[in-house]
């Protein structure tokens, strides 16, 4: 086998033209484009923001449920030009929806280059990528960032060398801290085609030479399209042939099925190997390994928040004081200003007295400040009572994140969910549902197996809290009884393990590993936690405040029609029945399938007006959390599963809730705990 490093000169390189028997995605309308691309966790987001001043500006990818990242560069000189934050990846041949979508996004459109962000202390990671940019014929400038960890770690990169060996401009950055970035919006279109590239082996070398000869003119050059065929990728296959009538399927297959015949392994295998060889060289000739100063306390408290035993302690001291901060801090001071002096002293007083001026009619008035009016209610729930514990909320979330807290936590829990049929992998959908479950529950298409995905589906729908649901219960309970938010926390730990145990003996099918690599332990930058949370409670006020203005109005429908008495009164068996919950109770379960947090903060309500008692609210938390999930949250299961089995997920989940709901009741009044 004959491994070869060699270059080649632009004048030479395979120029790179549009897919013309496709149509544009239109991700990006006509403005000219630059793709971000990379691996997983290498920073791109934050690179996103600073260069187009947005956090998110998300839509879906044309024909799938990925989110892509898009906005405008306000510095650009050469006109309007758009920046696609593309999903994190390991390489062009997608194994993942994620690696296919940014493969097509190179695949579909001209753009005008790629800036490649690279994690700089994993540099062969990112080399691996950057072979593949260079066999598609791509223009790209690549940014090492992390540029300070690395060397934190003795591992010093020589830019020079680098872009001397690659043909492209490298830029270390550090974008936490913007030291780099500068320099990126600089040269920002300084796109040059590489020079670097790789000669197989001659059996490869030949095929390559025959399938190009029988494929069309894309956006990558023919022979990157001939490696990805010889490594087998199917998706590609399907692709070429909706867009190209002319495109020989059975050629290239007989090229493929004659040259596997001289390899015992897969081509896959072969063609990664050889540019796994190459990346070795790259490195070996421009890194160089010094030993380095690292940080010891961070390095083992980033080890011990992973052990067993250990990284208990940690878990329950990060958790004691998201409590405080956000049970205590922000549900109580926050709230109590907002509800009593803002809200409860001004602009309810105010709208009230300028409603009956205006429109003196009794409906209008209780339509915006009567029990379920839409100023009273609503907006009241949404801003004084949600949005300071959502926000404060986020603030923690956000520090766990810059940290590198949360993929230990993945790690630590990696077990645990072993014994529920679940790779370790599904702990990220679960930790990404306390933000939202329905954006987590696209999520678990990363896990490998139908199983898999659909436990993690249940478990996400049946026990996972998400942020602005979880930061209500944490205000809710925080300031009364510790030892009631913890039963209701054991409570709904204990219902997942069972679930989660049974779903994986009744569910068919085989769990698959766990691969994760873990950032190190950082400061978190307060500049980055604020910008997070910024945007973050934006989308709340966007997405979430106009669905509690409609739950309220919906309330005020049904109140007035007589429909909500008829709905207690057909529920009151089961909500005063077996859960023990006063009538009202009922409403916050019925808007509870709106938005999760909106029948939390009903609850939050009642308690506030002192309607429940503790065993009330404790059971009534509980369900709450137990309890068939959002709409939105429902309607992406019968996406991603299938109307019938979503069904089938909703209809367990309300019959659980309400059965552990019972069961949870009769222990508390039997077992004086509270």
């Amino acid at each position: 086998m004959i491994w070869e490093l060699y270059k080649k000169r632009y004048e030479n390189k395979e120029r790179y033209i549009y897919m013309h028997n496709h149509k544009s995605t239109g991700i990006a309308g006509e403005s000219p484009t630059i793709v971000l691309l990379g691996n997983a966790n290498v920073g791109k987001s934050v690179i996103f923001g600073l260069l187009t001043g947005k956090y998110v500006d998300v839509s879906n990818y044309p024909g799938t449920t990925v989110e892509i990242s898009r906005g405008i560069l306000p510095f650009s000189k050469n006109g309007k030009m758009v920046l696609i934050d593309s999903p994190g990846i390991n390489s062009l041949i997608p194994r993942s929806e994620d690696e296919r979508i940014t493969r097509d996004i190179l695949l579909d459109k001209e753009h005008e280059g790629v800036i490649q962000v690279v994690d700089a202390k994993n540099l062969k990671r990112g080399l691996f990528i950057t072979l593949q940019l260079a066999e598609a014929g791509i223009p790209f400038i690549q940014v090492l960032n992390v540029y300070d960890e690395a060397a934190e770690r003795g591992i010093d990169v020589d830019r020079k060398e680098l872009e001397k060996i690659l043909g492209v401009r490298v830029i270390p950055t550090v974008a936490t801290e913007r030291r780099g970035i500068p320099e990126l919006k600089q040269n920002i279109h300084d796109f040059r085609p590489p020079s670097i590239s790789i000669k197989f082996n001659e059996k490869i070398e030949n095929a390559i030479r025959e399938i190009s000869l029988l494929l069309p003119e894309t956006s990558i050059s023919k022979r990157s399209l001939s490696t990805m065929l010889l490594s087998r990728d199917e998706s590609l296959i399907t692709k070429l042939k909706e867009n190209f009538r002319d495109f020989d399927l059975n050629k290239v297959g007989k090229v493929i099925e004659d040259t596997q015949k001289h390899f015992k392994d897969p081509m896959s295998y072969v063609i990664q190997q050889e540019r796994h060889a190459v990346v070795n060289g790259i490195y070996n000739q421009c890194v160089k390994n010094g030993g380095g100063v690292k940080s010891l306390f961070r390095t083992k408290l980033g080890n011990l928040s992973m052990h067993p035993l250990w990284g208990i302690p940690i878990l329950l001291f990060v958790l004691y004081f998201m409590y405080k901060f956000v049970g205590e801090f922000g549900a109580g001071v926050a709230v109590d200003f907002m509800e009593e002096t803002v809200f409860g002293k001004y602009i309810n007083p105010w709208v009230a007295i300028l409603i009956d001026t205006i429109l003196p009619i009794p409906i209008v008035h209780d339509a915006f400040v009567g029990d379920y009016g839409i100023i009273t209610m609503g907006l009241t729930y949404a801003v004084s009572i949600v949005l300071p514990i959502v926000s404060f909320f986020f603030i923690f979330f956000g520090i766990l994140e810059d940290s590198g807290y949360l993929p230990r936590l993945t790690v630590m829990s990696n077990k645990i969910f072993k014994k529920m049929g679940l790779s370790g992998k599904a702990v990220l959908p679960i930790v990404l549902g306390l933000g939202c479950d329905t954006m987590a529950t696209l999520t678990v298409r990363i896990l490998e197996t139908r199983k898999e995905r659909i436990i993690a589906t249940l478990l996400l729908a049946l026990g996972i809290p998400c942020s602005a649901q979880l930061g209500v219960v944490l205000g809710m309970m925080g300031g009364i009884s510790e030892r009631a938010l913890m039963v209701v926390i054991i409570t709904v730990l204990i219902q997942l393990i069972i679930v989660g145990y049974l779903a994986s003996k009744v569910i068919p099918g085989k769990s698959s590993d766990f691969l994760m690599e873990l950032p190190p332990i950082r400061i978190p930058k307060l500049s980055n936690i604020f910008i997070k949370t910024y945007y973050r409670v934006k989308w709340f006020l966007i997405e979430a405040v106009p669905l509690f203005i409609i739950g309220t109005f919906s309330l005020f429908i049904l109140d007035r029609i007589g429909a909500l008495k008829i709905i207690e009164k057909a529920t009151n068996p089961v909500v005063t029945g077996l859960l023990g919950l006063p009538d009202k109770a009922t409403w916050a379960f019925i808007v509870g399938f709106l938005r999760r947090d909106y029948g939390a903060a009903g609850l939050f309500y009642l308690q506030k007006n002192n309607q429940l008692d503790m065993i009330q609210l404790t059971v009534g938390v509980a369900v709450m959390i137990l309890f068939i999930p959002c709409l939105a949250n429902f309607l992406v299961i019968v996406k991603e599963q299938g109307l019938k089995r979503a069904m089938m997920i909703a209809s367990f989940i309300f019959f659980y809730a309400i059965l552990i709901g019972w069961i949870l009741n009769l222990f508390l009044h039997n077992v004086r705990i509270l």
